[in-house]
């Protein structure tokens, strides 16, 4: 009797080890501008504005027009922190208001830097809200690659490929092989505001979801966590199925930004708070194993597969920064009249 109790707290330890997956999601402190891209001919600050790390050449995105090569050499971009975007409710999105919602680095004594988000909410009483989102989906397939000062993007020499690790994985936005996530955590600083928090992921199937943080109704840096109400720990009270191992893709999440949300009776105008990263406690969707056979190196489907999901994820995004490059290029950088002649 005591060997089979044993036997059941041996399996019953073993089995919980394998719900204890805990991982980064993004972490802000690496999204600090660390190079500087140049934006025009004209432009001679040498400041930092990109990320090294997750730098994006879209000027290869099919898309009507015909650029010259001065204007593909600065279709790049990346999620250093001031490229974040701030999109507010239709109802809300008036010139003053937009003008003065935006992302900037920040520096913290504890962590280093941080993003910093100031949100202009309407001074009307109507409830409202805003979505802090990165400049472009993050991909979740994206070979590793070497980025050079100037944002060149060259294939890594050890990268494995579309099937490899994604260059947006260990902090960057995306984490692979997740099943069912069971916790979700934000470091953020609060400024005693009362208004909500939520994150949201995107899942391999492409669906987008919100999870509620709570309210930043503190002062400080605080963790705020959100648990899977649906999360079963019992492994026996779980339903469980046989998935087929191969050619299924591994499921991933990705981190697609913060919902901050602002009720009709609280104060509007200015908002501002501090995130330094997200965590995620989750089930593995597969386990680790040493197989017999290489069925990828065979088939190739995976492959295949994901190289197609790659060219659509760069087209929709290539497309939107194409878009907002050629904008920037029509944009008055006069800001003032030249001054009248005069005869005399």
């Amino acid at each position: 009797m005591k060997k089979m109790l044993i036997l059941v707290a041996i399996v019953s330890l073993v089995a919980g080890s394998l719900f204890a997956e805990e991982a980064v999601l993004i972490d802000f402190s690496k999204l600090a501008a660390d190079i500087h891209v140049s934006v025009g001919p004209n432009d001679e600050d040498d400041t930092p504005n990109q990320n090294r790390a997750t730098m994006m050449d879209y000027s290869g995105v099919r898309f009507g027009g015909s650029f010259t090569e001065e204007q593909k050499s600065v279709m790049r971009t990346s999620l250093a922190i001031a490229n974040w975007e701030v999109l507010l409710a239709s109802s809300a999105r008036t010139v003053n208001n937009m003008v003065r919602s935006y992302t900037r680095e920040a520096q913290s004594k504890q962590w280093g830097t941080v993003m910093g988000a100031r949100i202009h909410f309407p001074v009307e009483s109507y409830n409202s809200w805003a979505v802090i989102k990165p400049p472009f989906e993050i991909p979740a397939f994206e070979p590793q690659a070497d980025v050079q000062d100037d944002g060149t993007i060259e294939p890594a020499d050890d990268s494995n490929g579309i099937t490899g690790p994604s260059r947006f994985e260990d902090g960057f936005g995306v984490v692979k092989n997740v099943g069912t996530i069971k916790s979700l955590a934000v470091n953020v600083y609060g400024l005693n505001f009362p208004h909500g928090l939520s994150a949201l992921v995107i899942d391999g199937s492409g669906n987008q979801k919100s999870m509620f943080m709570g309210y930043l109704t503190f002062d400080g840096w605080g963790e705020l966590r959100w648990d899977n109400p649906a999360y079963i720990q019992e492994v026996r009270n779980r339903d469980l199925r046989l998935i087929p191992l191969y050619p299924e893709s591994t499921p991933f999440v990705k981190f697609a930004g913060f919902e901050i949300k602002r009720d009709a009776s609280r104060v509007g105008g200015d908002f501002i708070t501090y995130f330094k990263d997200v965590k995620l406690i989750y089930d593995k969707a597969v386990l680790d194993t040493d197989r017999d056979i290489d069925d990828e190196s065979l088939w190739r489907i995976i492959q295949d597969r994901e190289t197609a999901r790659k060219v659509w994820e760069m087209e929709r995004f290539g497309q939107n920064q194409v878009l907002r490059y050629l904008d920037s290029q029509k944009q008055a950088t006069e800001s003032t009249f030249t001054p009248t002649a005069t005869n005399e």
